[in-house]
């Protein structure tokens, strides 16, 4: 690492991108060891209902592995024994590492302080009850299924969006957020299923003293530092969805025993933290697709201070109000992001469709050729046979002829 506590935002971006597992050697097909190593870069999956394209936590792991068997994800998800990862209110709903179920005991502990007068108050008395025993009889269960052998049919006006959910689908919600439920997986309707944290997480990590509020958010601490590389306070906070002074708490103690250091990063008004293992390639040869909800862009003003990347999702923004479309991937060359791209999946006709690419500034001669290969080989990966790029943004009269 440079001697100097001064880093350009070129440093910064490279010491980023490989904490996230850009420098990587690659691995020709994609192992559980590889998906191990891309989840410990990470840290978490962040998880969207929202399947236009692919499902959110499919595809950070494509980014930084390729084009990957899918079940490798569900392996790791799935049963007991073997589980490697876990769904929990991490970041925001997102898969995490399954050891650190411990870790987040300090937040159902919140919830449960906070939140649960007004929770349970929504429900009837002896919901819960009726709950726990038929999961703990039935095993892993969707809300539908719960409200089907209850005979909870769940309210009939649709007013409220959200909580217009039966009562035990309420009480589900309310349990798992408790850590009195785990989620255990979901179906192909993407249905979450509950069932007891003792059949879901792997009794090695039950058995475990639960560590403190401190030691667990010096531990989410060390990892989201580790995850960034380099970055704010708030930076690290929004990692695990942490108070930012709890956070510099945590981060002056990582400083004491020599783990993080503190740096300025060019641009960057705010104290910025070094992970000092962190590592700084000389170049960075990505070249790939980002989800909306990958950690190198989730935090907007960090993509903006680091990326000069200006990005705003518009799924919830009415049609004709939107800049760049429903669901904008911004595209990764090398360092830099140098292009933005609206993609949907039409999976009936077999065709990755373009509805829109942009080209950001100063964006190299080479972005549309090397977009077009980077589309190509991600409906390879869906399953797609063909592109088809609709005339819309500055990039498309230069992509459309190389698809």
């Amino acid at each position: 690492m440079p001697s100097s506590q001064t880093l350009s935002r070129s440093q910064a971006r490279r010491i980023a991108l490989a904490a996230q597992g850009f420098a990587d050697k690659p691995h020709t097909t994609p192992t559980m060891r590889t998906f191990q190593r891309t989840l410990e870069r990470t840290g978490v999956l962040q998880v969207d209902s929202v399947n236009v394209l692919q499902r959110a936590h499919y595809m950070p792991l494509y980014s930084r592995m390729g084009a990957y068997d899918t079940g490798l994800l569900h392996r790791a998800s799935s049963g007991r024994r073997d589980r490697r990862m876990v769904e929990y209110w991490a970041h925001v709903q997102a898969f995490m590492p399954v050891e650190l179920w411990p870790h987040m005991q300090w937040r159902m502990d919140d919830y449960r302080a906070t939140k649960g007068s007004k929770w349970w108050g929504s429900v009837p008395d002896g919901m819960k009850e009726k709950v726990l025993a038929l999961v703990a009889e039935q095993g892993a269960l969707t809300a539908r299924e719960a409200a089907r052998s209850l005979d909870d049919a769940g309210p009939q006006s649709k007013d409220h969006w959200g909580w217009n959910w039966s009562d035990s689908r309420k009480t589900l919600d309310i349990l798992y957020m408790f850590g009195e439920l785990a989620i255990a997986g979901r179906n192909d309707q993407f249905e979450v299923a509950y069932d007891l944290p003792e059949r879901v997480i792997p009794k090695v990590y039950l058995d475990v003293p639960t560590p403190t509020r401190e030691e667990a958010q010096l531990e989410l601490v060390r990892r989201a530092v580790r995850s960034h590389g380099v970055g704010t306070a708030r930076d690290i906070a929004d990692y695990y969805r942490m108070p930012v002074a709890d956070t510099t708490r945590a981060l002056d103690t990582l400083i004491d025993t020599g783990e993080v250091e503190r740096v300025q990063v060019q641009g960057v008004r705010r104290q910025s933290y070094l992970h000092t293992a962190a590592r700084l390639p000389r170049l960075i040869t990505a070249r790939t697709l980002l989800s909306p909800f990958d950690p190198v862009v989730w935090e907007r003003e960090r993509a903006e201070a680091y990326f000069d990347f200006f990005y705003r999702i518009e799924i919830y923004t009415p049609a004709a109000k939107r800049i760049h479309g429903y669901y904008v991937l911004p595209f990764l060359l090398g360092e830099h992001i140098v292009g933005r791209v609206d993609l949907k999946a039409d999976r009936k006709n077999g065709v990755l469709q373009v509805k829109g690419a942009y080209a950001e500034h100063g964006a190299p001669v080479e972005t549309a050729i090397e977009l077009a290969a980077e589309l190509e080989r991600l409906a390879g990966w869906l399953g797609l046979g063909a592109v088809h790029v609709e005339p819309k943004g500055d990039l498309t009269p230069l992509l459309a002829p190389l698809v």
